[in-house]
């Protein structure tokens, strides 16, 4: 009886290939990286001008791609959760530098003085 319960048991947990359920909602992954991508535009504005209102960019830019709030925190753990989310700010970093081509030579000079120890400014 003990191994019948311990074969159920196993079956049950190996059964389950997915931790999380898919959202009934799930931002494609192509707009979740050019979401990402606003967002991080988004903070860096927020950087430079350090008394303005972060949560009303952050709504405006879910608001101009249709999403709900919620519908992108799930979309974001599951991505986070199936390991994708990688290739989402992968993809984000793509779009960032189309968008600013200077911002490209910027990161090769900062991983050039990285690796070869100089102080950053």
């Amino acid at each position: 009886m003990k191994n019948l319960i311990l074969v159920f048991v196993f079956l049950g947990l190996f059964s389950c290939s997915d931790y999380i359920d898919k959202p009934k909602n799930l931002i494609d992954q192509d707009v979740m990286a050019e979401v990402v991508a606003e967002l991080v535009m988004n903070d860096q504005v927020n950087f430079m001008y350090q008394n303005r209102n972060m949560e009303a960019g952050t709504r405006f830019i879910l608001k101009s791609h249709n999403i709900k709030p919620d519908d992108f925190v799930e979309s974001f753990k599951y991505y986070v959760i199936k390991e994708e989310m990688e290739g989402i700010a992968n993809d984000a970093q793509q779009i960032l530098l189309k968008k600013d081509p200077k911002a490209d030579q910027y990161v090769k000079d900062k991983l050039k003085k990285a690796e070869l120890g100089m102080p950053q400014k």
